[in-house]
């Protein structure tokens, strides 16, 4: 069988000018992205895509917000749920375009994923996840007392909502992926993190809370047996001293190293900080190699020619 490396996509990279962000930009930032991906796939290996939605839930949340006057808010699990099969919709259509254009003859399928939290997972108390548009402080006192949201200012810039971000324990249609794989199928899957759902004595229930992206692709990454975990971002290389004089650009880090340059303090949260994270679980469970870099610089970091590499203690 070839080797399986599941490939995650954040948000973000669907828009690369904020001026630019009807469907239709998404879409062209989505194809692009697909070609790249196929590039993977043209070298033998099977993929597993997952993809962020954050901007995507913010877009919605705005439409919503500005209908509110119409019609009922929607609950953030649903949003989680449409941005899922939206964003997997251009991911698949894209990719079996691109593909069909190689002559390569290959299966591509969303999977709407749910991703179970624990219920008394501390993030419940502590909501920090900031989503949604900026607010002025009437607005989002209103929302606070009439819908129950958490906001907080941030930074001058605004009030926002935010919601908690629990870890992910189990990914519920990971069997339905694993089958899918294995009969040869590119599946797309956990997308934005999956859909935050508890369980009790009735069965699954969504909760308002968010995922991390990367956190969740390293879970499906262990789950599948995954030869690779690799994360596409804004940035060509892993940096040490990020944005100084100082930067010093990594090539490559063993298990024990990116575990120490992350105690240091060298990663931002919400941004290098989460990629390494995942990086480090992939590892612990048995992953072989994970691999971080910018999206046109795919197919040479897999030529080991550029992207930053993490490995198991040597």
């Amino acid at each position: 069988m070839s080797k399986l490396a599941v490939v995650a996509i954040g948000g973000n990279s669907l828009i690369k000018d904020k001026t630019k962000i009807a469907m239709s930009n998404q879409l062209e930032c989505v194809q692009e992205t697909c070609r790249y991906i196929a590039d993977i796939i043209e070298k033998g290996w099977n993929v597993v895509i997952t993809h962020g939605n954050g901007p995507q839930v913010g877009f919605l949340l705005r439409r919503i917000e500005l209908a509110a006057k119409y019609l009922p808010l929607v609950p953030l699990d649903f949003i989680g749920a449409d941005t899922q099969g939206a964003i997997g919709y251009m991911i698949q259509q894209s990719l079996q375009n691109e593909l069909r254009r190689r002559g390569i003859k290959r299966k591509v399928a969303t999977v709407v994923t749910q991703v179970k939290v624990n219920k008394d997972d501390p993030a419940f108390q502590k909501p920090t996840k900031p989503i949604g548009e900026f607010m002025e402080k009437d607005e989002a006192s209103r929302h606070h007392k009439k819908d129950g949201w958490h906001v907080v200012e941030d930074a001058g810039r605004g009030w926002r909502r935010v919601v908690p971000s629990p870890k992910p324990l189990e990914i519920i249609e990971r069997d339905a992926i694993a089958d899918l794989v294995e009969k040869g199928s590119i599946v797309i899957c956990v997308g934005g993190g999956g859909i935050p759902v508890v369980e009790n004595e009735e069965g699954l229930r969504g909760v308002t809370a968010v995922i991390d992206k990367d956190y969740a692709s390293s879970l499906i990454a262990s789950n599948l047996g995954a030869d690779l975990l690799l994360i596409s971002t804004a940035i060509e290389k892993v940096a040490l001293n990020f944005g100084t004089k100082n930067q010093i650009d990594l090539e490559k880090m063993t298990l024990d190293e990116a575990k120490k340059y992350l105690k240091e303090g060298h990663f931002a949260a919400g941004s290098m900080k989460p990629k390494i994270i995942a990086s480090i679980k992939f590892l612990e469970k048995g992953g072989k190699e994970a691999l971080i870099t910018s999206p046109e610089k795919i197919r040479e970091a897999l030529e080991g020619k550029t992207g930053t590499r993490i490995v198991s203690n040597e």
